[in-house]
């Protein structure tokens, strides 16, 4: 048996609801788009690809104690954007030198168990939806109306292990976290373990 799997971050509720808010326009104005469930919306750190199940046990190993060692990143939402008139995205503001540091760690531990994937450039974006291959027009202007809008800025408060099922039938994608890890466990404990100042 195998799993499509990636590492992820998720915006809270509240940043997701806020963004929208803003695209609730361009839902009506673009219907032949095949918009992303909000509730899947995340942001990729490590695309893995169809892994054997087996794999998962070592993953959340060490993608626990690296949460637990890492701190929450400032983040934001912010403008809009495509790739190949294809995929549309909202960016990601914010601590970026803490998310790139953060996506090389947990590359190189996915690499330290054994796993090989393939490397892409991180680019941080939130997908938000795909075109049909008769509509090239629908996503750049989808963009075009995302230019100014910036989000307010939140915290990732934990690291995901999703699986999904594409290529898995015609129905849509659908997204389910493995496991989720609280960042920054490991220092709070740290803190509340320290002897009183006098």
């Amino acid at each position: 048996m195998t799993l499509r799997v990636f590492v992820a971050l998720a915006p809270p509720d509240a940043a997701k609801d806020e963004l929208a808010r803003v695209l609730r326009p361009a839902y009506a104005r673009y219907p032949r788009l095949r918009w992303n469930r909000i509730e899947d919306w995340h942001i990729t750190l490590a695309f893995l690809g169809e892994l054997p199940l087996t794999t998962v046990p070592l993953l959340r190993s060490v993608l626990a104690d690296r949460a637990a060692s890492h701190p929450a990143l400032q983040l934001g939402l912010r403008g809009g954007g495509h790739f190949d008139e294809r995929l549309l995205w909202s960016g990601i503001g914010g601590d970026l030198e803490g998310l790139h540091l953060l996506a090389a760690d947990v590359r190189e531990l996915v690499r330290s168990c054994g796993i090989d994937f393939k490397d892409r450039t991180l680019r941080p974006h939130l997908t938000l939806a795909r075109s049909r291959r008769d509509d090239p027009t629908s996503v750049p202007q989808a963009a075009a109306e995302l230019t100014g809008f910036v989000g307010r800025p939140w915290k990732a408060e934990r690291l995901h292990l999703v699986g999904s099922n594409i290529g898995r039938g015609p129905g849509p994608i659908r997204y389910r976290d493995i496991e989720a890890w609280r960042f920054g466990d490991a220092i709070r404990a740290q803190g509340s373990s320290a002897p009183a100042k006098p």
